[in-house]
């Protein structure tokens, strides 16, 4: 019997016109795609004409699901795995049934695509040569004051993803922790119709930042290095 393989498959974090001809090909080619919405991806999947049955995989119920999606891939099954938006495993489900399928010398394919955090440093204007992604740095003030004294002394870019309602109080503890002089960028709604970068000390970005910066939507949050200037 031939072994099945995991496709792991980057999906638009917006604008559909991102999506590549090779993961459009690949999802319709595979027997199942796992995902975190169903009915977020049977959006996807209509657009692009895409006939394979979905089935949840998300943070709730990603234990479960990993020995369903081995025992497919096992009888020779091609499985794919998506997330709402972006890479799957980078901030969002999917390292389990990787590292499941690496136990078990499954194969699996990357099918590259958009990803936020460097979509937002490429056109960020902040070093590129060095950087660090730490996720969301938390609900609780204490834990992101933790992870930025922690990343204090780095000579690298720190990126973050952050929620719209901390927003605000996560550009604070910056100012905080690393003075308002230090430089960050906020990128927002990337790819979509309400797209914003803006990039300035965090000081300045803090004095209007409800007129300067509508503070709805997706945000991914870089933070510059201690010496860098604009």
């Amino acid at each position: 019997m031939n072994r099945g393989k995991l496709f792991v498959v980057a999906t638009p974090i917006g604008n559909l016109g991102d999506m590549t001809f090779r993961s459009v090909e690949t999802l319709k080619r595979c027997t199942l795609i796992a995902c975190e919405d169903t009915r977020i991806s049977s959006h996807l999947l209509r657009h692009f004409n895409i006939d394979a049955p979905l089935v949840p995989y998300h943070d709730r119920n990603e234990r479960g699901q990993v020995n369903f999606l081995l025992k497919k891939i096992k009888e020779g099954e091609e499985i794919a795995i998506i997330c709402d938006a972006g890479t799957p495993t980078i901030s969002d489900p999917g390292f389990r049934i990787v590292r499941e399928c690496k136990k078990n010398n499954i194969d699996v394919v990357p099918i590259p695509g958009a990803n936020a955090m460097i979509a937002a440093l490429s056109a960020s204007g902040l070093p590129t040569h060095c950087f660090f992604f730490l996720g969301f740095p938390g609900h609780r003030e204490s834990a992101r004051i933790k992870i930025l004294e922690r990343y204090a002394a780095s000579d690298g870019t720190l990126i973050c993803y952050e929620s719209c309602h901390r927003l605000e109080k996560f550009l604070r503890d910056i100012a905080h922790v690393y003075g308002p002089e230090r430089v960050v960028s906020i990128c927002k709604e990337l790819t979509k119709i309400h797209e914003t970068i803006l990039t300035a000390p965090v000081g300045e970005i803090l004095l209007d930042v409800k007129k300067t910066l509508i503070v709805k939507g997706e945000f991914v949050v870089l933070i510059a290095p201690a010496r860098y200037t604009l």
